[in-house]
């Protein structure tokens, strides 16, 4: 069997699926790939960013079992000047929602960005306020839980506005536009995920 792994840059409000679902945009909209090829794990129909498609199953085990902890970063874009009280709190870990019980978070990277990103224009766009500010974080996490990021900066007093998944490992979206996709080989894939 031919495995084939695809880098794509996942647009806003698109589904992390290739199945239709009425009134809504999934990845077939975007990205014509082989029947067989699905997402490792899964990005929010709100969020976008870095999404890997392959027909190799040990990836998906590799990447997303838990013993593995693969750096994860997000470039997030939140309500308000967030303070550096808030970046520790991300920092040390916080309490969420997860499974239907309280979940602490393991201890991660929020590092503020001194300005805003290069980043595509989202569309729609985020709204404009001109009397509340918003400012972006750098959050680095070893772990996946459900809307984990939004739940994490909601729990520090700044609530999400806008969630790209940057980086997984070494593999990054930096010259992949939204909507696009790039091919790798299996040896591309495992020296950007697993350093081999």
């Amino acid at each position: 069997m031919l495995f084939r792994y695809f880098v794509i840059n996942k647009p806003f409000q698109v589904l992390s699926q290739f199945s239709p679902v009425e009134h809504k945009q999934t990845l077939k909209d975007f990205f014509n790939v082989p029947a067989d090829v699905y997402p490792v794990g899964r990005l929010d129909f709100d969020s976008e960013g870095l999404l890997i498609l392959t027909n190799d199953t040990t990836l998906n085990k590799k990447l997303l079992h838990p013993t593995h902890a693969h750096e994860r970063e997000y470039w997030v874009q939140v309500d308000g000047d967030i303070n550096n009280e808030a970046l520790k709190q991300l920092c040390s870990g916080v309490s969420i929602a997860a499974d239907g019980k309280q979940y602490r978070t393991r201890p991660c990277k929020a590092i503020r960005f001194d300005t805003a990103p290069q980043v595509s224009e989202r569309n729609p766009p985020v709204r404009f306020r001109k009397n509340i500010p918003t400012s972006w974080i750098r959050l680095t996490l070893s772990e996946g839980k459900n809307r984990q990021v939004r739940k994490m900066t909601a729990a520090v007093g700044f609530p999400t506005l806008r969630l790209i998944r940057y980086r997984i490992e070494s593999l990054t979206i930096e010259s992949l536009p939204a909507g696009e996709m790039q091919e790798l080989s299996l040896p591309e894939i495992n020296k950007v995920l697993f350093g081999n």
